[in-house]
């Protein structure tokens, strides 16, 4: 399968990608030339990791009915020192709300498996960052009550 994302120039630092028909606009910022008029490409990296392992986890929990009420994931990376700056080591904070979550051992054992097997075996994305970089994660439940 290939998938395709056309890219073009807007001016500027700023480009717009047309990725399955839906723009996604990038730039970056004043010092560096750009406009602000959009995000800089290497964290729209952080946030289709963050995509990719999410809608894993969410089919994994589904199937596994697993009562979650929300989801947010937090992806930090950073960068190394010399040119071409990389991501050498990325974080992933889950964190998840449901009722009765904060201390249920039951709830984070289903949400841990979720979470690895994403990482480990489904999400792409992941696959393809871990041949240049650590990827560790956290997971945070919350009450929803």
């Amino acid at each position: 399968m290939t998938e395709i994302a056309e890219t073009r120039w807007m001016g500027n630092m700023a480009f717009e990608a047309t990725i399955d028909g839906f723009p996604v606009r990038m730039d970056t910022t004043p010092g560096l030339g750009g406009t602000g008029f959009g995000p800089r490409p290497k964290p729209m990296i952080l946030s289709s990791l963050a995509g990719c392992t999410g809608m894993d986890v969410v089919s994994i929990l589904s199937k596994s009915k697993v009562p979650f009420i929300g989801l947010k994931i937090e992806v930090s990376g950073d960068l190394s020192e010399q040119h071409p700056k990389y991501y050498q080591t990325i974080r992933i904070v889950y964190h998840f709300w449901g009722p009765g979550f904060s201390g249920n051992t039951d709830i984070l054992t289903k949400i841990t498996r979720a979470v690895e097997l994403s990482g480990g075996k489904y999400c792409g994305v992941s696959a393809m960052l871990k041949n240049s970089c650590d990827i560790s994660y956290a997971i945070q439940l919350h009450n929803s009550e």
